[in-house]
């Protein structure tokens, strides 16, 4: 692999396949790289960072083009981290080896692991989502914490559902936390963005189910059939639930029975439980019932 020293600005990063040795804090592509922990550089360049080489490796192997990889000296002489870098190196990708310190800085940890990735974005358009069978969708509106969201998207990928709809002004999909807590679930759920009005305008054309989840929910959420046609579990926001147009378009409004002094649950983990009563029927334990 050839070593180089020429760079864009911006995080097309070197010219594609290469490899380049960064040390300084200073160097332009370390600063382009730390400035995606910001949502508006990260939107302006259409990329995000992913942390890790679990994760890294679950991209490469789900289809998503790493852009830029970039790891640390320890990691040198790893076989995991040098079949990675080929394969980045094999797709086009562009190959970094940085000084702990590099990586630190870029992924604001005192203690980060060895392997960065710079990938492209994506998210599918809601107007084409055409739901089938007994599959199974979760949208979600303004949800705020990039924890929660992330451990949602890693329930849904636990339990097979095909997607998460992201309602309004959401916490972002590929910040750096969110993709953390997603555990490499972000690469096999597909995400799609709507503001409300077009979500209650798929709505409109959706022959599934819409359940909502509601402090005022009427019905148990162990007593709705679910089995047998698509579904849409529908959450609010942390803090103020599903508002109002929402709620009055859900064909049920769940709740989920509690006891002690409590009173809600967290959102991913209300999700979490509504999730897996949903796909209960389709839930199986490997090599029996």
């Amino acid at each position: 692999m050839t070593r180089h020293d020429d760079h864009t600005r911006g995080t097309g990063l070197a010219r594609p396949g290469r490899v380049k040795e960064v040390t300084s804090l200073t160097n332009p592509i370390v600063k382009d790289l730390r400035a995606l922990a910001m949502k508006k550089y990260r939107d302006q360049e259409g990329v995000f960072l992913a942390e890790g080489l679990k994760l890294i490796i679950d991209a490469l192997d789900l289809g998503w083009k790493i852009r830029t990889l970039v790891f640390s000296k320890a990691g040198k002489g790893n076989s995991l981290v040098e079949q990675v870098a080929a394969r980045t190196i094999a797709k086009g990708g562009d190959v970094l080896e940085v000084s702990e310190k590099v990586i630190a800085a870029i992924t604001r940890r005192d203690n980060p692991q060895m392997v960065v990735g710079v990938l492209e974005q994506r998210t599918q358009p809601l107007a084409a989502l055409r739901p089938q069978g007994n599959e199974v969708y979760v949208a979600l509106d303004r949800v705020r914490d990039p924890g929660n969201l992330g451990t949602i998207i890693r329930t849904a990928d636990a339990v097979g559902a095909k997607g998460i709809i992201l309602i309004g002004d959401t916490t972002d999909p590929f910040s750096l936390e969110t993709v953390r807590a997603t555990m490499g679930s972000v690469f096999a759920v597909p995400l799609m963005r709507a503001t409300e009005a077009e979500f209650l305008a798929w709505r409109k054309g959706f022959a599934g189910l819409v359940v909502g989840t509601h402090l005022k929910g009427a019905v148990d959420y162990r007593t709705i059939p679910y089995a047998n046609r698509p579904v849409v579990l529908l959450m609010g926001n942390e803090q103020q639930g599903l508002p109002d147009q929402l709620a009055a378009d859900c064909d049920k409004l769940a709740r989920i029975p509690q006891e002690g002094r409590a009173d809600s649950l967290n959102l991913a983990i209300a999700t979490g439980i509504m999730l897996f009563e949903i796909r209960r029927d389709a839930l199986k334990l490997d090599g029996g019932n």
